[in-house]
């Protein structure tokens, strides 16, 4: 019997150039990751929402609606609005305008309370 593992790549430092190794360079205890490493889900697109506001109502209310109708939210004018992506809330900003359509800016991240 030789000394030699059954590990299928030889020695630990044994990569081939440009192969791919965990290496603390790129990520730290945070679990930051530079630009390059996560290339691979870019183009993977997401659902992005802003909720300006909630409201609740019976279905008789609901048939009642018609254009011009008012429907008052859970939210003040000035308030900072919700924004989600793939229904997860990640942000709170405000409306603006940008040329003609409205736009949202990001003032706060919100941070996983669920860790």
């Amino acid at each position: 019997m030789s000394d030699e593992t059954d590990t299928p790549f030889g020695e630990i430092g044994d990569l081939p150039a440009g192969g791919a190794s965990h290496s603390h360079d790129h990520d730290d205890d945070s679990g930051h990751h530079t630009a390059g490493e996560l290339e691979a889900v870019f183009d993977i697109p997401v659902k992005v929402s802003a909720v300006l506001g909630r409201s609740r109502m019976e279905v008789n209310d609901l048939l009642k609606l018609s254009e011009g109708s008012i429907v008052e939210l859970d939210r003040k004018v000035g308030e900072a609005i919700d924004i989600y992506v793939n229904d997860r809330l990640v942000a709170r900003g405000e409306v603006v305008l940008v040329e003609e359509r409205l736009g949202v800016t990001m003032t706060e991240i919100v941070k996983d309370e669920r860790a």
